[in-house]
């Protein structure tokens, strides 16, 4: 039966919305009927996917529209096409079955489809004994949907989808497309209105800025070799070993000889074995994913689950962690589920409507950072957001998730305003679905994935961020592995921003912090929010002169490496970069050639090695028996004295002196008589000091030793009988 002209003048017009009932074999009374659309064509010749000749076709419309009878049964076509002296061959998207199947569209439905990287996005595939790319994108409230690329000129009309029922997926086989293709999604709204042009949401790969096109990616084809990296992991508890982080970001710890970004090779090249030197235990990258404003550092991102094309291609992130797992060094990612940009190719109102968003501004739009807000509640956009976590644990072999900005999702009032937000069904603050999201989120990596571990960026008093999100658990448990310490980075940072001569009055400030440091399992972070934006670098934040400024973060550092908890230090700080940090240039490396700046770097590294091989300084970070006072009351000389320990292991005493006082003897408590050696002193020659110190140690008798205390400075002394 023909149909109606009008559904054919929809059909070119790319009106119709139901392309798959014109284009394409179908049966009929009079036998099997074809249908096909390619411009420029003059003459149409069907074939089956073996060379059978089937049957010409009529042109019926010259915007090239062919139609006719061929013989056999409804079967994948292929046509040579003649027109204006040239051949070519084209085989019919629109013969092909639908690749998706009813188990997907259940899991779909339901919200608990665990891989949907597999199913949705561009896939190279084979399909009815064709090659070819499928392509599948959720947009429910979609009058029409098209793939538009290079391959059609970026013509809307051409290849428009299938819709899949009531799933609201709209998905289609394109033949012969293989990876490096260019492509979008046009999508017409309910209301008929044509909105921008859309990335994928679940592209593998985009263009380069500014340009924002997807890319269709090849199966993941690099040969990991981290297996032994992998077990070792999933055989410790994380808590019990230590945890040294080295927070990155990728387009500024360096760039090559002009200028620009260096790629995952070039950055496994230099920076592994910088992080091996120093000896970190893991690398954190600040978000990775592609996003469109180099000043947003990758915190609003437009794809989840693309490595961003300014560090080349994606397989070389691939290849990045893998040679960081081989030397022995974990990769940790900054995952951004708290907001998401509006950019039109983005996200926003994907299909006309708030789809990843809510409607309602006052649920759905951050004022701080004029990013819309996920809708958490809505059981697709949570089982986005879940595959995404579980994908770079899969595909990228990420070590662990550190989860930006978690205390904004978990508050409706975040930074509004009475009357800018709206309450609980309980009429209270607390954001239950994003609750409910962030603990599935837990639960699903650390259930399929054993040795991967989540951090969250939390910075108020939630009760339990660190606590299993048991089914039976309380609701509010997080299901986190390790929460930062925010209270504990402003505490020290304003102490030591204050002249020595003034901390007597403030000695609470590195005390209070111990009141709370095991009721979750923490780690310390001088991330780089701390250095940009006007807050200069750690260096400047230290008082007094320029001698004492270094003195006072070398200080700083060992004691931070005394307390309990693990460790994270933002790139550069780890040499007193002076410079705050700018993502638009790459550290100040030259400042290795002073000898004050190379003595913190030298400090660093060996605050790592004896983190790492004395248990008492690591194995009990996160509970209350590795840690007891010595002194903790003289705030008069600014000094403190406490004990790490852990079963089996050699105490070791902190002892930090915070005035250019030097106290000599000091009378410090010890709990064992006998030899106590200085295996780590801030104010030694190599790290640039004054080289007051004890010799390599001391004895204690009757409980106690005198001490020799530098100035502004931290010893460490580990008990050897």
């Amino acid at each position: 039966m023909k149909p109606p002209a009008a559904a054919i003048a929809a059909l070119l017009e790319g009106r119709n919305a139901d392309p798959f009932a014109l284009l394409g074999a179908h049966s009929g009374p009079g036998g099997t009927f074809a249908r096909t659309w390619i411009p420029g064509a003059e003459t149409v010749e069907a074939q089956a996917l073996d060379g059978r000749m089937l049957g010409t076709l009529a042109l019926v419309d010259p915007a090239g529209l062919f139609e006719g009878t061929i013989a056999g049964a409804p079967q994948p076509l292929r046509y040579r096409a003649r027109g204006r002296g040239a051949e070519w061959w084209v085989t019919d998207p629109y013969s092909f079955g639908p690749v998706l199947g009813p188990i997907d569209d259940v899991l779909m439905a339901e919200g608990t489809h665990r891989r949907l990287h597999d199913k949705l996005g561009a896939h190279p595939i084979e399909h009815d004994g064709v090659r070819g790319t499928h392509f599948a994108v959720w947009a429910p409230n979609a009058r029409r949907v098209a793939v538009v690329g290079d391959f059609n000129d970026w013509d809307p009309r051409r290849h428009a989808m299938r819709r899949r029922g009531d799933t609201g997926v709209f998905e289609i086989f394109l033949p012969d497309i293989a990876p490096g293709v260019a492509y979008k999604y046009h999508l017409i709204g309910a209301d008929g209105v044509e909105q921008p042009l859309k990335a994928d949401p679940f592209a593998f790969a985009a263009e380069l800025r500014p340009a924002t096109a997807s890319l269709v990616t090849g199966p993941p084809h690099h040969e990991w070799g981290d297996q032994d990296h992998r077990a070792a992991w999933a055989a410790v508890d994380p808590r019990r070993v230590p945890l040294s982080i080295y927070e990155v970001h990728a387009g500024s710890w360096d760039r090559d000889e002009n200028g620009w970004f260096l790629t995952w090779d070039a950055l496994a090249d230099r920076l592994i074995p910088y992080v091996v030197a120093m000896g970190f235990t893991h690398i954190e990258f600040l978000p990775i994913s592609e996003h469109p404003y180099d000043p947003s550092w990758g915190y609003q991102t437009t794809g989840l689950y693309a490595p961003s094309a300014r560090f080349g291609d994606h397989e070389g992130f691939a290849r990045f962690v893998d040679g960081a797992h081989r030397a022995g060094v974990g990769v940790i990612l900054d995952w951004v589920p708290a907001h998401f940009p509006t950019d039109a190719h983005g996200l926003a109102r994907f299909d006309g409507t708030a789809l990843y968003e809510h409607e309602d501004p006052r649920l759905g739009f951050h004022p701080d950072w004029n990013t819309a807000i996920y809708n958490f509640g809505r059981r697709e956009v949570a089982s986005f957001l879940v595959a995404n976590a579980l994908f770079w644990a899969e595909r990228y072999h990420v070590d662990a998730l550190r989860v930006d900005a978690v205390a904004s999702m978990l508050y409706r009032d975040y930074s509004r305003k009475a009357g800018e937000w709206i309450p609980n069904r309980e009429g209270g603050r607390e954001n239950w679905e994003a609750v409910d999201f962030l603990r599935e989120v837990n639960r699903a990596l650390y259930g399929a994935h054993p040795g991967v571990f989540t951090i969250a960026e939390e910075s108020t008093a939630w009760p339990g961020v660190s606590q299993p999100a048991l089914k039976e658990a309380p609701r509010t448990n997080l299901g986190f592995g390790f929460k930062w310490n925010m209270g504990w980075m402003h505490d020290l940072l304003q102490y030591m921003a204050r002249d020595a001569v003034h901390r007597r009055h403030h000695h609470d400030a590195v005390t209070f912090g111990l009141m709370y440091a095991f009721s979750e399992n923490f780690v310390l972070p001088l991330s780089h929010d701390e250095v940009v934006h006007g807050k200069g670098s750690l260096l400047t934040k230290m008082s007094g002169d320029d001698w004492q400024q270094f003195a006072n973060l070398r200080a700083f550092l060992a004691m931070m490496w005394g307390y309990p908890g693990k460790k994270l230090l933002f790139m550069g700080q780890e040499f007193a970069q002076r410079r705050e940090w700018s993502e638009e240039r790459a550290l100040d490396w030259h400042l290795l050639q002073s000898a004050a700046h190379d003595g913190v770097r030298k400090l660093v590294r060996d605050l790592n090695r004896l983190y790492r091989d004395c248990p008492a300084l690591h194995a009990r970070d996160c509970e209350p028996e590795g840690f007891e006072w010595l002194v903790a009351d003289d705030a008069a000389n600014s000094v403190f004295v406490w004990l790490r320990k852990a079963p089996g292991a050699a105490p070791v005493a902190v002892i930090c002196n915070m005035t250019p006082v030097a106290r000599v003897p000091y009378r410090v408590p010890l709990p064992h008589d006998g030899r106590w050696c200085e295996i780590l002193n801030s104010d030694a020659h190599d790290y640039w000091g004054s080289g007051l110190g004890n010799l390599g140690g001391v004895v204690a008798r009757d409980g106690a030793a005198e001490v020799s205390l530098p100035p502004l400075a931290t010893i460490m002394l580990e008990y050897r009988a």
